[in-house]
């Protein structure tokens, strides 16, 4: 599947759950669910917003990392959005008075 697929799919829970889980990154997805829960989210809510809040907020740096990570991965979907879910879980750790909106 292409990342602009699973991106415009990201919004459907069902699918969303399946994609996480397809990243096989149980770590990644008790944080997602741990996090999310402070802002009042699923965890398939949380990525399609993080997602949002990395292509809004994310610096020059932060792309380049992204564009770093994706010249050497073997599945780009995946690489993506374990990226955009860790810049977003680096950001959100504080919870609801951390500094990303969650509109």
């Amino acid at each position: 599947m292409f990342l602009g697929q699973v991106l415009d799919r990201l919004g459907d829970e069902t699918f969303a759950t399946e994609t996480l889980l397809g990243l096989d990154d149980l770590p990644l997805m008790v944080e997602i669910e741990t996090v999310g829960q402070a802002f009042g989210e699923s965890a398939s809510d949380y990525a399609v917003h993080a997602v949002g809040r990395f292509t809004a907020l994310a610096g020059d740096e932060d792309w380049l990392g992204l564009m770093t990570a994706l010249e050497r991965a073997d599945d780009s979907a995946a690489t993506c959005l374990r990226h955009m879910l860790h810049w977003s879980l680096r950001h959100d750790r504080g919870g609801p008075s951390g500094c990303c909106s969650h509109d």
